[in-house]
Protein backbone atom coordinates (compact mmCIF):
# COMPACT_ATOMS: atom_id res chain seq x y z
CA UNK A 1 0.00 0.00 0.00
CA UNK A 2 1.57 3.11 -0.79
CA UNK A 3 2.25 5.45 1.79
CA UNK A 4 -0.21 8.04 2.73
CA UNK A 5 0.13 12.12 1.38
CA UNK A 6 0.12 12.59 5.09
CA UNK A 7 3.16 10.99 5.68
CA UNK A 8 5.35 11.59 2.57
CA UNK A 9 4.84 15.24 3.22
CA UNK A 10 5.42 15.45 7.04
CA UNK A 11 8.95 15.83 6.87
CA UNK A 12 8.88 17.87 3.51
CA UNK A 13 11.97 20.31 4.69
CA UNK A 14 14.12 17.23 4.01
CA UNK A 15 13.06 17.31 0.42
CA UNK A 16 13.54 20.46 0.20
CA UNK A 17 17.61 20.21 -0.97
CA UNK A 18 16.92 17.23 -3.84
CA UNK A 19 13.92 19.19 -4.74
CA UNK A 20 15.88 22.52 -5.65
CA UNK A 21 18.10 19.99 -7.58
CA UNK A 22 16.04 18.49 -9.53
CA UNK A 23 12.41 20.83 -9.78
CA UNK A 24 13.25 24.12 -11.54
CA UNK A 25 11.76 25.41 -14.87
CA UNK A 26 14.79 24.42 -17.21
CA UNK A 27 15.51 20.88 -15.09
CA UNK A 28 12.25 19.33 -15.50
CA UNK A 29 12.14 20.78 -19.15
CA UNK A 30 15.77 19.72 -20.16
CA UNK A 31 14.86 15.95 -18.59
CA UNK A 32 11.77 16.19 -20.75
CA UNK A 33 13.65 16.38 -23.95
CA UNK A 34 16.15 13.86 -23.32
CA UNK A 35 13.36 11.42 -21.91
CA UNK A 36 12.36 11.46 -25.76
CA UNK A 37 16.15 10.83 -27.40
CA UNK A 38 19.65 12.45 -26.87
CA UNK A 39 20.24 15.30 -27.88
CA UNK A 40 23.31 17.79 -28.78
CA UNK A 41 23.55 21.03 -26.74
CA UNK A 42 22.52 22.77 -29.49
CA UNK A 43 19.46 20.86 -30.10
CA UNK A 44 18.33 21.26 -26.61
CA UNK A 45 19.08 25.04 -26.65
CA UNK A 46 16.79 24.83 -29.82
CA UNK A 47 13.74 22.92 -28.10
CA UNK A 48 13.69 25.05 -24.79
CA UNK A 49 14.15 28.56 -26.75
CA UNK A 50 14.35 31.03 -25.31
CA UNK A 51 16.99 29.23 -22.65
CA UNK A 52 20.31 31.18 -22.70
CA UNK A 53 23.19 29.75 -23.46
CA UNK A 54 24.14 30.42 -19.62
CA UNK A 55 21.20 28.92 -18.43
CA UNK A 56 21.69 25.72 -20.51
CA UNK A 57 24.82 25.36 -19.72
CA UNK A 58 24.42 25.63 -16.10
CA UNK A 59 21.60 23.13 -15.72
CA UNK A 60 23.16 20.81 -17.74
CA UNK A 61 25.61 20.50 -15.31
CA UNK A 62 24.00 20.32 -12.39
CA UNK A 63 22.24 17.35 -13.81
CA UNK A 64 25.36 15.80 -14.83
CA UNK A 65 26.55 16.80 -11.63
CA UNK A 66 23.43 14.86 -9.69
CA UNK A 67 23.26 11.75 -12.09
CA UNK A 68 20.56 12.94 -13.84
CA UNK A 69 22.06 12.90 -17.31
CA UNK A 70 24.99 11.78 -18.73
CA UNK A 71 27.39 13.79 -21.30
CA UNK A 72 29.56 12.16 -23.92
CA UNK A 73 32.27 13.69 -26.04
CA UNK A 74 32.36 12.59 -29.45
CA UNK A 75 35.56 12.84 -31.06
CA UNK A 76 34.23 14.23 -34.53
CA UNK A 77 35.29 17.54 -36.20
CA UNK A 78 34.20 19.71 -35.20
CA UNK A 79 34.31 18.07 -31.21
CA UNK A 80 30.32 17.78 -30.79
CA UNK A 81 28.78 16.70 -27.06
CA UNK A 82 25.70 14.74 -26.67
CA UNK A 83 23.49 14.21 -23.51
CA UNK A 84 21.08 11.17 -23.14
CA UNK A 85 19.10 10.24 -19.50
CA UNK A 86 20.70 8.60 -16.95
CA UNK A 87 18.48 5.51 -15.56
CA UNK A 88 18.10 7.58 -12.20
CA UNK A 89 16.99 10.56 -14.56
CA UNK A 90 14.63 8.65 -15.90
CA UNK A 91 12.56 7.36 -12.91
CA UNK A 92 11.72 11.03 -13.09
CA UNK A 93 10.01 10.45 -16.74
CA UNK A 94 6.40 9.86 -15.30
CA UNK A 95 5.78 12.35 -12.60
CA UNK A 96 7.49 14.80 -14.99
CA UNK A 97 5.42 14.15 -18.18
CA UNK A 98 2.55 13.86 -15.69
CA UNK A 99 3.91 17.71 -14.70
CA UNK A 100 3.89 18.71 -18.30
CA UNK A 101 0.48 17.75 -18.88
CA UNK A 102 -1.03 19.17 -16.28
CA UNK A 103 0.31 22.61 -17.30
CA UNK A 104 -1.38 21.78 -20.53
CA UNK A 105 -4.41 21.11 -19.11
CA UNK A 106 -4.34 23.67 -16.65
CA UNK A 107 -2.06 26.81 -17.71
CA UNK A 108 -5.43 28.89 -18.72
CA UNK A 109 -6.79 28.62 -15.62
CA UNK A 110 -4.01 29.60 -13.81
CA UNK A 111 -3.71 32.61 -16.11
CA UNK A 112 -7.54 33.01 -15.87
CA UNK A 113 -6.56 33.08 -11.67
CA UNK A 114 -3.74 35.59 -12.15
CA UNK A 115 -5.68 38.06 -13.79
CA UNK A 116 -8.63 38.11 -11.35
CA UNK A 117 -5.81 38.30 -8.84
CA UNK A 118 -4.46 41.79 -10.17
CA UNK A 119 -7.60 43.08 -11.13
CA UNK A 120 -8.67 42.72 -7.54
CA UNK A 121 -5.10 43.50 -5.86
CA UNK A 122 -3.40 45.78 -7.80
CA UNK A 123 -5.34 48.98 -8.05
CA UNK A 124 -5.85 50.26 -11.84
Amino acid sequence: MPDSPEKIFSDINATRPILEQIANKWSVLILCVLCTEPSRFNAIKRRLDPITHKALTEALRRLERNGLIHRRVITSSPVAVEYSITPLGRTLQHPFTALVAWSTAHGSRLAEAQKEYDERVIPV
